[in-house]
């Protein structure tokens, strides 16, 4: 019997010799290949960074010595590398490659997209014959297909006009403005979505669409009348930018104008101070009971520009808990990705991570630093950002979380105030002479 099996045992591993290979079967563990192993070339600027293109972040490695030929190592075949490595060589972990780091990032930003402090595309868009942002639009920064790739789940669209509009040209050319947006948005309800609270703006994420918010318009927009101002809030206005009036001038905000930002936190408008003059950048803090927002601002201790912000107002808009929201452009922050960071660093560091944002100024004439051209390009940014140690939490706040609770806080200051006090009938002329 042990003869018989003996046989089949044999005769079954002929018989697999002589049957092809099953696909399904796991092929054997192969042998070890014992050559020495093949030096890899190393890129000339592959420091690990997301950053392509710039070398001042090398990474140095250990000493290595790599011969080809065979003839200076003995027993070395012909024609093969051989790696010597020098007495000091230790194994490190070699760095996230700038595409690991830029998927993380993207995977990052489905669960937290952006919402962009800024964007000028309405004035653009007024400009041109024909558009159509669904599909595309070649003419813009900023359309259905670049927000979705750069992770934009909420957008503020400025009515500011050209300078030199006052008057009753400034509220008109204002309602323009706004009535574009609105056919704008309707032309493209598979992508947009006009939003007017935290929580619409929420809905409309969730619904995979982009949230519009209205603002912020110019203060020659509301002609000198707080009743023309709380017409554009009936119409979607959710901020407005102090600067540019007689009521908030160089000498800051007069008496009038303090009444304007009152009646703004009664109603819900957000109170924007980008360009502001100093003077009325610290009177507005005082007066303000809603949160107040710089939709474009960067440090000036970092770069010197009128819109930026001194340390001293930044640790002021801090403890008030208002919201600085950096600008990506060259002009403020400077020429690249890693200059942009920096501000960021920047602002969080004295105005703490609940007060900082983002804000593309895309469509607006600015020029954008390096790998930042239009509004497809965050994914970038948050992968420097990842790179530098931010935190989830504080991304999450820099990306969504801060304009969302700003938005929430001046809605319920608007309820609280509207108990108090009635809409105020005050005028220019009484206030200011």
């Amino acid at each position: 019997m042990a003869d018989l099996q003996d046989e089949l045992q044999a005769a079954g591993e002929a018989g697999e010799l002589d049957t092809p290979p099953d696909p399904t079967r796991a092929e054997p563990a192969r042998k070890r290949d014992r050559r020495p192993p093949v030096a890899e070339p190393i890129a000339p600027g592959a420091d690990g960074h997301p950053d392509d293109g710039e070398a001042d972040d090398v990474r140095p490695h250990g000493p290595t010595d790599v011969r080809r030929g065979g003839a200076d190592v003995p027993g070395a075949p012909d024609g093969e590398a051989v790696v010597v490595a020098g007495p000091a060589a230790s194994p490190s972990p070699s760095p996230s490659s700038p595409s690991s780091e830029l998927a993380e990032a993207d995977a990052f930003l489905v669960a937290h997209p952006v919402a962009d402090g800024y964007s000028g595309l309405p004035w653009v868009l007024r400009q041109l014959p024909r558009y159509d942002l669904e599909l595309g639009e070649g003419g813009v920064d900023t359309d259905v297909p670049r927000m979705r790739k750069g992770h934009i789940g909420a957008l503020f669209w400025s009515l500011h006009l050209p300078e030199g509009l006052a008057g009753e040209r400034a509220v008109g050319a204002t309602l323009e403005q706004l009535d574009l947006v609105r056919t704008v948005v309707d032309a493209h309800p598979e992508g947009l979505r006009l939003t007017h609270s935290a929580g619409e703006t929420t809905d409309a994420r969730n619904c995979g669409r982009v949230a519009v918010l209205l603002g912020p318009a110019g203060a020659p927009a509301i002609g000198d009348s707080l009743a023309i101002l709380r017409s554009l809030h009936a119409l979607g206005l959710k901020a407005l930018t102090l600067a540019g009036a007689s009521w908030a001038g160089e000498s800051g905000l007069s008496r009038f104008g303090e009444e304007v930002v009152r009646e703004m936190n009664r109603i819900g408008v957000l109170a924007d101070l980008s360009g502001a003059c100093e003077e009325t950048v610290r009177r507005a803090l005082a007066v303000s009971r809603a949160p107040v927002v710089c939709t474009r601002s960067a440090a000036a201790a970092l770069r010197s520009h009128p819109a930026n912000l001194p340390d001293d107002i930044l640790a002021a808009l801090g403890e008030a808990r208002g919201l600085c929201m950096v600008p990506l452009t060259a002009e403020q922050t400077g020429p690249s990705v890693r200059d942009v960071a920096d501000h960021l660093d920047h602002v969080r560091a004295i105005a703490g991570p609940e007060c900082v944002g983002l804000s593309g100024t895309y469509d607006s004439g600015a020029a954008h630093p390096r790998d930042l051209t239009d509004a497809s390009c965050y994914p970038r940014l948050v992968a420097e950002l990842m790179h530098r140690g931010w935190s989830e939490p504080d991304l999450a706040l820099l990306t969504w979380g801060n304009v969302q609770r700003v938005l929430r806080t001046a809605d319920f200051t608007a309820r609280a105030a509207r108990d108090r006090r009635e809409a105020s009938t005050a005028r220019i002329a009484e206030l200011d002479g």
